[in-house]
C-alpha cells in the first residue's frame, strides 16, 4: 500500500520492555551470576549507592538494562499509514513478546527486512542510548540476523537512522536527560504510565506471567513517543480514533 502524502511515513517508532535474564532470577548459573555482582559492583563504583544496601532481589532488578544479563520481553512498535476510505494519516501499534525471546527478535528482523516495508528510520524515547543497542545485542547474543537498518555499530552517529525523542528535547545541549511521562505532562500528551512502570515488568513477567499486560503498557509507550515526536516538530496530537492496533500474529 503506498503511503504517499501521508507525514513521516517513514519511521517506525519504537519501544522495549526488558527483564533480568532466567538465570539470574533463579540463581542457576554461578557464573554468569559472579559476573554480574562483579558488573553492579564497578556500576556503583564512584557513585553514592553501595550495591551491599540493596537486597538480591533489587540489585537482579537492575541486570534488566543490560544486554549481557537481561532478556527482551517485548518489542512494540508502531508507524503511519493511509487510511483505506480518505487517504488521511492514520497510526498502526502492535507487538512481539512472550517467553521465546528468539522468536520476539527474529520476528522483529525478519519484519525490517521485507521489502515492501518503506520505514528507514527509528524513533524513540532515549531509543539511542538504550532500545535499539540493546536489541542489537541480543541478536548478536542469541545468533540472530541484524538487518540493515540495526547495523549501527560501524556509523557515525550523525549516520545512525535514528529520530531520538529525547534527544530532541534537549536541543543540542549535551545533558539534559526528560522521562518520557515528564514530557508527556508537559507537552499535553496523555500519559502511558496509567498501570505498571519499567520498575514493575520483571515481576508481572516472571510472577504474574502476565505478559498481554506488558505488551499494553509497551504499546502505550510507543504512542506516547509518538505523540511527543508531533509535538517537538510543531504538529497537533493524532486523534485516538485514528489509532489502530494489530495483533502480531497477523505480522508473522
Amino acid at each position: 500500500m503506498s503511503t504517499k502524502g501521508v507525514a513521516d511515513s517513514n519511521i517506525l517508532f519504537l519501544d522495549i520492555e526488558t527483564a533480568p535474564m532466567q538465570s539470574l532470577v533463579d540463581q542457576s548459573d554461578e557464573t554468569m551470576c559472579h559476573l554480574w555482582e562483579e558488573k553492579l559492583a564497578k556500576t556503583a563504583a564512584g557513585t553514592d549507592e553501595s550495591a551491599a544496601d540493596q537486597s538480591p532481589e533489587e540489585r537482579i532488578q537492575q541486570a534488566g538494562l543490560y544486554a549481557e544479563f537481561g532478556r527482551i520481553v517485548c518489542i512494540s512498535f508502531g508507524a503511519y499509514y493511509p487510511d483505506k476510505e480518505d487517504g488521511s494519516q492514520r497510526f498502526c501499534v502492535s507487538s512481539f513478546f512472550g517467553t521465546d525471546e528468539r522468536r520476539i527478535v527474529e520476528s522483529f528482523s525478519n519484519m525490517l527486512t521485507q521489502k515492501k516495508l518503506t520505514i528507514n528510520k527509528l524513533c524513540g524515547h532515549n531509543a539511542k542510548e538504550f532500545d535499539i543497542p540493546f536489541i542489537v545485542r541480543r541478536m548478536l547474543i542469541l545468533g540472530v540476523t541484524v538487518p540493515d537498518l540495526l547495523k549501527i555499530y560501524d556509523k557515525k552517529p550523525w549516520d545512525m537512522p535514528i529520530v531520538d525523542t529525547m534527544e530532541m528535547w534537549k536541543c543540542g545541549a549535551y545533558r539534559y536527560p526528560a522521562q518520557l511521562k515528564l514530557l508527556c505532562q508537559v507537552l499535553g500528551v496523555p500519559s502511558p504510565k496509567d498501570d505498571i512502570d519499567g520498575s514493575e515488568v520483571a515481576g508481572v513477567f516472571y510472577k504474574e506471567k502476565n505478559y498481554d499486560r506488558i505488551a499494553t503498557y509497551c504499546q502505550k509507550d510507543v504512542v506516547a513517543t509518538m505523540q511527543v515526536h508531533r509535538r517537538i516538530t510543531g504538529q497537533k496530537l493524532l486523534e485516538t480514533t485514528r489509532i489502530t492496533e494489530i495483533p502480531h500474529e497477523a505480522l508473522l
